[in-house]
């Protein structure tokens, strides 16, 4: 089962649309997470109808319309493997005992806001993923997304993806 990670598009704000190697990505998934921050309806729309199974909450920066669409918090279970969706997970430092004694019962947990990727473990367990942002690289030298694969009850694959610079 092919994943696709993403978080932060902050459209039409950070970009006016999202990336074509993204968007080929979303037609290769077999599921989409959104952690968060889409700004505007009309992004959720573009998911919702592309992807196969979509997975979103919805982030600090996102209004009424989108709240109203969106949990702050999603779960769904892939082939075994628990996950958790959630927009903000706090300072980084402290993050992974704070997510450990939050969601004890995932597997990964998929987050965003900072815009910067992450990947850590938070117990022997809990695995921490932010794709960072596609259209937002803030401090970052590059906008990012992930990839990842559940195959027998594992999360394999876990890729970050560069994509290039805007000209």
């Amino acid at each position: 089962m092919r994943l696709l990670l993403m978080s932060d598009t902050h459209l039409p704000v950070r970009a006016k649309r999202l990336p074509a190697e993204l968007m080929e990505q979303v037609g290769r998934a077999d599921v989409v997470f959104h952690a968060g921050d889409w700004v505007d309806a009309a992004t959720l729309d573009l998911l919702e109808a592309r992807s196969r199974r979509l997975v979103g909450v919805y982030g600090n920066n996102d209004g009424p319309e989108l709240r109203a669409r969106l949990p702050e918090v999603a779960y769904v279970e892939l082939d075994g493997v628990r996950f958790g969706v959630v927009h903000e997970t706090g300072p980084a430092r402290g993050r992974e005992r704070r997510c450990a004694e939050r969601f004890p019962e995932l597997d990964v947990l998929v987050f965003g806001h900072s815009h910067i990727p992450w990947d850590t473990m938070a117990s022997d367990r809990l695995r921490l993923l932010n794709p960072g942002s596609p259209t937002d690289r803030r401090r970052q030298p590059h906008c990012t997304y992930m990839t990842a694969e559940v195959s027998a009850g594992r999360l394999t694959a876990v890729e970050l993806h560069r994509l290039p610079n805007r000209t």
